[in-house]
Protein backbone atom coordinates (compact mmCIF):
# COMPACT_ATOMS: atom_id res chain seq x y z
CA UNK A 1 0.00 0.00 0.00
CA UNK A 2 1.87 3.06 -1.27
CA UNK A 3 0.44 6.44 -0.23
CA UNK A 4 3.16 8.71 -1.68
CA UNK A 5 4.47 9.88 1.69
CA UNK A 6 8.17 10.48 2.14
CA UNK A 7 9.08 7.95 4.84
CA UNK A 8 12.11 8.02 7.11
CA UNK A 9 12.26 4.86 9.18
CA UNK A 10 14.49 3.76 12.00
CA UNK A 11 16.53 0.59 11.81
CA UNK A 12 18.70 -0.84 14.56
CA UNK A 13 21.44 -1.87 12.12
CA UNK A 14 22.08 -0.52 8.62
CA UNK A 15 23.19 -4.05 7.70
CA UNK A 16 19.49 -4.98 7.55
CA UNK A 17 18.42 -2.33 5.02
CA UNK A 18 18.72 -4.71 2.07
CA UNK A 19 16.64 -7.32 3.88
CA UNK A 20 13.93 -4.78 4.74
CA UNK A 21 13.72 -3.67 1.11
CA UNK A 22 13.51 -7.28 0.02
CA UNK A 23 10.60 -7.90 2.38
CA UNK A 24 8.84 -4.71 1.29
CA UNK A 25 9.20 -5.78 -2.34
CA UNK A 26 7.60 -9.09 -1.43
CA UNK A 27 4.79 -7.10 0.17
CA UNK A 28 4.13 -5.22 -3.06
CA UNK A 29 6.24 -2.06 -2.75
CA UNK A 30 7.98 -1.16 -6.01
CA UNK A 31 9.32 2.37 -5.48
CA UNK A 32 11.84 3.16 -2.72
CA UNK A 33 12.73 6.68 -3.84
CA UNK A 34 10.81 8.21 -0.89
CA UNK A 35 12.18 5.79 1.72
CA UNK A 36 15.24 6.55 3.86
CA UNK A 37 16.75 4.83 6.89
CA UNK A 38 18.35 6.15 10.09
CA UNK A 39 20.05 3.92 12.65
CA UNK A 40 18.30 4.35 16.02
CA UNK A 41 17.40 2.20 18.98
CA UNK A 42 14.62 2.70 21.52
CA UNK A 43 17.08 2.03 24.34
CA UNK A 44 19.47 4.82 23.29
CA UNK A 45 19.23 8.59 22.83
CA UNK A 46 21.46 8.52 19.73
CA UNK A 47 20.11 9.89 16.42
CA UNK A 48 16.52 10.60 17.49
CA UNK A 49 16.84 14.26 16.52
CA UNK A 50 17.96 13.13 13.06
CA UNK A 51 15.03 10.73 12.91
CA UNK A 52 12.43 13.40 13.70
CA UNK A 53 13.91 16.46 11.99
CA UNK A 54 11.49 17.88 9.42
CA UNK A 55 8.87 15.17 10.01
CA UNK A 56 5.16 16.01 10.13
CA UNK A 57 4.01 12.71 11.62
CA UNK A 58 5.65 9.90 13.59
CA UNK A 59 4.31 6.36 13.91
CA UNK A 60 5.73 4.39 16.82
CA UNK A 61 4.90 0.69 16.30
CA UNK A 62 7.92 -0.85 18.03
CA UNK A 63 7.89 -2.29 21.53
CA UNK A 64 9.14 -5.46 23.21
CA UNK A 65 7.10 -8.56 22.41
CA UNK A 66 6.38 -11.22 25.05
CA UNK A 67 9.58 -12.64 26.50
CA UNK A 68 9.38 -16.22 27.71
CA UNK A 69 12.28 -16.25 30.14
CA UNK A 70 12.44 -12.97 32.05
CA UNK A 71 14.04 -12.57 35.45
CA UNK A 72 11.63 -9.82 36.49
CA UNK A 73 8.80 -7.91 34.84
CA UNK A 74 10.86 -4.73 34.49
CA UNK A 75 12.74 -6.42 31.63
CA UNK A 76 9.58 -5.90 29.56
CA UNK A 77 8.11 -2.82 31.22
CA UNK A 78 11.10 -0.43 31.34
CA UNK A 79 12.10 -0.70 27.64
CA UNK A 80 8.47 -0.16 26.60
CA UNK A 81 7.92 2.91 28.80
CA UNK A 82 11.34 4.44 28.17
CA UNK A 83 11.09 3.86 24.42
CA UNK A 84 7.72 5.60 24.18
CA UNK A 85 8.96 8.60 26.14
CA UNK A 86 12.12 8.80 24.02
CA UNK A 87 10.04 8.95 20.82
CA UNK A 88 7.59 11.51 22.21
CA UNK A 89 10.34 13.80 23.49
CA UNK A 90 12.15 13.72 20.15
CA UNK A 91 8.90 14.36 18.28
CA UNK A 92 7.97 17.29 20.50
CA UNK A 93 11.44 18.85 20.37
CA UNK A 94 11.57 18.65 16.56
CA UNK A 95 8.16 20.09 15.75
CA UNK A 96 6.33 16.90 14.78
CA UNK A 97 2.57 17.48 14.57
CA UNK A 98 1.23 14.10 15.69
CA UNK A 99 2.49 10.76 16.97
CA UNK A 100 0.50 7.57 16.40
CA UNK A 101 1.42 4.99 19.01
CA UNK A 102 0.82 1.29 18.49
CA UNK A 103 -0.43 0.23 21.90
CA UNK A 104 -2.34 -3.04 22.32
CA UNK A 105 -5.55 -4.72 23.39
CA UNK A 106 -3.40 -5.70 26.36
CA UNK A 107 -3.76 -2.14 27.64
CA UNK A 108 -7.55 -2.53 27.56
CA UNK A 109 -8.78 -5.91 28.80
CA UNK A 110 -6.40 -7.33 31.41
CA UNK A 111 -7.34 -7.69 35.06
CA UNK A 112 -11.10 -7.28 34.66
CA UNK A 113 -13.47 -9.66 36.44
CA UNK A 114 -16.96 -10.84 35.46
CA UNK A 115 -17.01 -8.83 32.23
CA UNK A 116 -20.23 -9.17 30.19
CA UNK A 117 -20.08 -6.29 27.68
CA UNK A 118 -17.60 -5.78 24.80
CA UNK A 119 -14.42 -3.89 25.57
CA UNK A 120 -14.13 -0.40 24.08
CA UNK A 121 -11.56 2.38 24.03
CA UNK A 122 -12.95 3.62 27.34
CA UNK A 123 -11.52 0.58 29.11
CA UNK A 124 -8.07 0.30 30.66
CA UNK A 125 -6.41 -2.82 32.04
CA UNK A 126 -6.63 -3.08 35.82
CA UNK A 127 -3.07 -3.54 37.02
CA UNK A 128 -4.17 -4.09 40.61
CA UNK A 129 -5.02 -7.65 39.59
CA UNK A 130 -2.28 -10.19 40.31
CA UNK A 131 -3.24 -12.14 37.18
CA UNK A 132 -2.01 -9.52 34.69
CA UNK A 133 0.96 -10.79 32.67
CA UNK A 134 4.03 -8.50 32.50
CA UNK A 135 3.52 -8.07 28.75
CA UNK A 136 0.04 -6.61 29.32
CA UNK A 137 1.50 -4.45 32.09
CA UNK A 138 4.17 -3.12 29.73
CA UNK A 139 1.55 -2.15 27.16
CA UNK A 140 -0.69 -0.49 29.75
CA UNK A 141 2.06 1.44 31.51
CA UNK A 142 3.72 2.60 28.29
CA UNK A 143 0.44 3.91 26.88
CA UNK A 144 -0.44 5.57 30.19
CA UNK A 145 3.00 7.19 30.17
CA UNK A 146 2.36 8.49 26.65
CA UNK A 147 -0.94 10.15 27.56
CA UNK A 148 0.57 11.62 30.74
CA UNK A 149 3.47 13.04 28.70
CA UNK A 150 1.08 14.66 26.20
CA UNK A 151 -0.93 16.19 29.03
CA UNK A 152 1.97 17.46 31.10
CA UNK A 153 4.91 17.98 28.71
CA UNK A 154 3.55 17.70 25.17
CA UNK A 155 3.52 21.43 24.38
CA UNK A 156 0.86 20.93 21.71
CA UNK A 157 2.13 17.60 20.33
CA UNK A 158 -0.84 15.51 19.22
CA UNK A 159 -1.29 11.81 20.02
CA UNK A 160 -3.52 8.98 18.86
CA UNK A 161 -3.17 5.31 19.76
CA UNK A 162 -4.11 2.13 17.93
CA UNK A 163 -4.80 -0.90 20.13
CA UNK A 164 -4.81 -4.10 18.06
CA UNK A 165 -6.15 -7.46 19.19
CA UNK A 166 -4.38 -10.58 17.83
CA UNK A 167 -2.74 -9.53 14.55
CA UNK A 168 -2.98 -11.92 11.60
CA UNK A 169 -2.49 -11.49 7.86
CA UNK A 170 0.23 -12.42 5.37
CA UNK A 171 3.76 -12.80 6.72
CA UNK A 172 6.77 -11.76 4.64
CA UNK A 173 9.43 -14.01 6.19
CA UNK A 174 10.03 -16.55 8.94
CA UNK A 175 10.63 -13.70 11.42
CA UNK A 176 7.04 -12.77 12.25
CA UNK A 177 5.01 -11.52 15.20
CA UNK A 178 4.13 -13.67 18.20
CA UNK A 179 0.44 -13.58 17.24
CA UNK A 180 1.17 -15.75 14.19
CA UNK A 181 3.05 -18.52 15.99
CA UNK A 182 -0.16 -20.36 16.81
CA UNK A 183 -0.97 -20.72 13.10
CA UNK A 184 2.39 -22.35 12.39
CA UNK A 185 2.06 -24.64 15.41
CA UNK A 186 -1.47 -25.65 14.44
CA UNK A 187 -0.57 -26.46 10.81
CA UNK A 188 2.50 -28.42 11.85
CA UNK A 189 0.48 -30.59 14.25
CA UNK A 190 2.35 -29.34 17.31
CA UNK A 191 -0.87 -28.56 19.20
CA UNK A 192 -2.77 -31.76 19.98
CA UNK A 193 -5.46 -29.99 22.01
CA UNK A 194 -6.12 -26.26 22.21
CA UNK A 195 -6.39 -24.16 25.37
CA UNK A 196 -9.71 -22.59 26.32
CA UNK A 197 -8.67 -19.14 25.10
CA UNK A 198 -10.81 -16.69 23.13
CA UNK A 199 -9.41 -13.81 21.12
CA UNK A 200 -10.27 -11.09 18.70
CA UNK A 201 -8.30 -10.94 15.44
CA UNK A 202 -7.39 -8.24 12.93
CA UNK A 203 -5.41 -8.24 9.69
CA UNK A 204 -2.02 -6.52 9.69
CA UNK A 205 -3.01 -4.66 6.50
CA UNK A 206 -6.04 -3.22 8.28
CA UNK A 207 -3.91 -2.28 11.30
CA UNK A 208 -1.69 -0.33 8.88
CA UNK A 209 -4.65 1.44 7.29
CA UNK A 210 -6.01 2.38 10.73
CA UNK A 211 -2.63 3.91 11.60
CA UNK A 212 -2.82 6.09 8.49
CA UNK A 213 -6.35 7.20 9.35
CA UNK A 214 -5.31 7.96 12.94
CA UNK A 215 -2.34 9.90 11.57
CA UNK A 216 -4.23 12.16 9.20
CA UNK A 217 -7.79 12.55 10.47
CA UNK A 218 -8.40 15.73 12.52
CA UNK A 219 -10.94 13.71 14.54
CA UNK A 220 -8.29 11.24 15.70
CA UNK A 221 -6.27 13.63 17.84
CA UNK A 222 -6.40 12.58 21.49
CA UNK A 223 -8.20 9.32 20.71
CA UNK A 224 -7.63 5.60 21.21
CA UNK A 225 -8.81 3.12 18.56
CA UNK A 226 -9.35 -0.59 19.09
CA UNK A 227 -8.18 -2.43 15.97
CA UNK A 228 -10.53 -5.41 15.89
CA UNK A 229 -13.00 -6.99 13.49
CA UNK A 230 -15.41 -7.22 16.42
CA UNK A 231 -15.45 -11.02 16.10
CA UNK A 232 -14.33 -13.31 18.91
CA UNK A 233 -12.96 -16.77 18.11
CA UNK A 234 -11.81 -19.62 20.28
CA UNK A 235 -8.60 -21.41 19.35
CA UNK A 236 -10.76 -24.34 18.26
CA UNK A 237 -12.62 -21.95 15.93
CA UNK A 238 -9.26 -20.98 14.42
CA UNK A 239 -8.32 -24.65 13.96
CA UNK A 240 -11.68 -25.32 12.30
CA UNK A 241 -11.24 -22.40 9.88
CA UNK A 242 -7.86 -23.83 8.86
CA UNK A 243 -9.34 -27.34 8.54
CA UNK A 244 -12.13 -26.15 6.24
CA UNK A 245 -9.88 -23.95 4.11
CA UNK A 246 -6.79 -26.16 3.94
CA UNK A 247 -8.02 -29.79 3.94
CA UNK A 248 -4.49 -31.02 3.18
CA UNK A 249 -3.59 -30.12 6.79
CA UNK A 250 -6.82 -31.37 8.38
CA UNK A 251 -5.28 -34.46 10.00
CA UNK A 252 -2.71 -32.33 11.85
CA UNK A 253 -5.25 -29.91 13.32
CA UNK A 254 -6.65 -30.41 16.84
CA UNK A 255 -10.29 -31.21 17.55
CA UNK A 256 -10.18 -31.13 21.36
CA UNK A 257 -9.96 -28.46 24.08
CA UNK A 258 -7.39 -29.03 26.84
CA UNK A 259 -8.65 -28.84 30.45
CA UNK A 260 -7.77 -25.55 32.16
CA UNK A 261 -6.30 -27.33 35.18
CA UNK A 262 -3.79 -29.17 33.00
CA UNK A 263 -2.49 -25.96 31.44
CA UNK A 264 -2.30 -24.14 34.77
CA UNK A 265 -0.27 -27.00 36.23
CA UNK A 266 2.08 -27.10 33.23
CA UNK A 267 2.52 -23.31 33.33
CA UNK A 268 4.15 -23.59 36.75
CA UNK A 269 7.27 -25.01 35.06
CA UNK A 270 6.87 -24.01 31.40
CA UNK A 271 7.43 -20.28 30.70
CA UNK A 272 5.77 -20.63 27.28
CA UNK A 273 2.44 -21.38 28.94
CA UNK A 274 2.40 -18.62 31.58
CA UNK A 275 0.67 -16.03 29.39
CA UNK A 276 -1.69 -18.68 27.97
CA UNK A 277 -2.66 -19.69 31.50
CA UNK A 278 -3.43 -16.05 32.36
CA UNK A 279 -5.95 -15.94 29.49
CA UNK A 280 -7.89 -19.17 30.14
CA UNK A 281 -11.63 -18.58 30.04
CA UNK A 282 -11.16 -14.80 29.92
CA UNK A 283 -13.96 -12.82 28.29
CA UNK A 284 -12.69 -11.31 25.03
CA UNK A 285 -15.52 -9.55 23.20
CA UNK A 286 -14.50 -6.24 21.60
CA UNK A 287 -16.16 -3.42 19.67
CA UNK A 288 -14.74 -1.60 16.64
CA UNK A 289 -17.61 0.88 16.49
CA UNK A 290 -15.41 3.89 17.21
CA UNK A 291 -12.90 3.29 14.40
CA UNK A 292 -15.68 2.38 11.96
CA UNK A 293 -17.88 5.40 12.69
CA UNK A 294 -15.24 8.06 13.41
CA UNK A 295 -12.63 7.10 10.81
CA UNK A 296 -14.68 5.09 8.27
CA UNK A 297 -12.42 2.08 8.82
CA UNK A 298 -13.65 -1.26 7.46
CA UNK A 299 -11.45 -4.28 8.24
CA UNK A 300 -11.57 -7.60 6.42
CA UNK A 301 -12.94 -10.59 8.35
CA UNK A 302 -10.99 -12.61 10.90
CA UNK A 303 -11.45 -15.69 8.72
CA UNK A 304 -9.83 -14.02 5.71
CA UNK A 305 -6.92 -12.84 7.85
CA UNK A 306 -6.33 -16.27 9.38
CA UNK A 307 -6.36 -17.98 5.97
CA UNK A 308 -4.00 -15.33 4.57
CA UNK A 309 -1.58 -15.97 7.44
CA UNK A 310 -1.61 -19.71 6.84
CA UNK A 311 -1.32 -19.48 3.05
CA UNK A 312 1.63 -17.08 3.25
CA UNK A 313 3.45 -19.45 5.61
CA UNK A 314 2.81 -22.35 3.25
CA UNK A 315 3.95 -20.35 0.21
CA UNK A 316 7.17 -19.28 1.96
CA UNK A 317 7.97 -22.84 3.02
CA UNK A 318 7.72 -21.98 6.72
CA UNK A 319 5.35 -24.86 7.48
CA UNK A 320 7.37 -28.06 7.96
Amino acid sequence: MQQNYAVRTTIRSSKKIALVKQLLTQGGITDFSNLTFVEADLTSDNNWEKVMSGATYAIHPASPTPTLNFKNEDEMIRPAVDGVLRVLEAARDNGVKRVVLTSAYGAVFAGHKNRTTPYTEEDWSDLSSKKVHPYQKSKTLSERAAWDFIKNEGNGLELATVNPVGVMGPVLASDYSHSNIQIQQLLEGKIKAVPNVDSGYVDVRDVASLHLLAMTSPKANGQRFLATTGETLSMLDVANILRESLPKYAAKLPTRVMPNALIKAAALTDPQLKMVASLLGVYAETSNKKAVTMLDWHPRSARESIIATAQSMIDLGIIK
